[in-house]
């Protein structure tokens, strides 16, 4: 029963320590640390530009489908 309780006291903080960890490495490599401001704003132009062709072209998808 002693093991058992040692490898609990041990193992249970460990784990608890690595994913701290990993949830902080993953954090910082949502936004790198040279990221600007700039660099954030042209990020979001690009993704609703793509989201803007996207749009269309299901658009266009649906239009054809119901042509055919």
């Amino acid at each position: 029963m002693l093991p058992v309780i040692i490898f609990a006291a041990v193992a249970v903080p460990v784990l608890i320590v690595a994913f701290v960890i990993s949830r902080r490495s993953a954090k910082a490599g949502e936004h790198p640390a040279g990221e600007t401001d700039a660099d954030r704003v042209e990020m979001e132009r690009e993704f609703e530009e793509s989201e803007r062709y996207q749009a269309e072209w299901r658009a266009e998808q649906h239009k054809q489908s119901h042509d055919t």
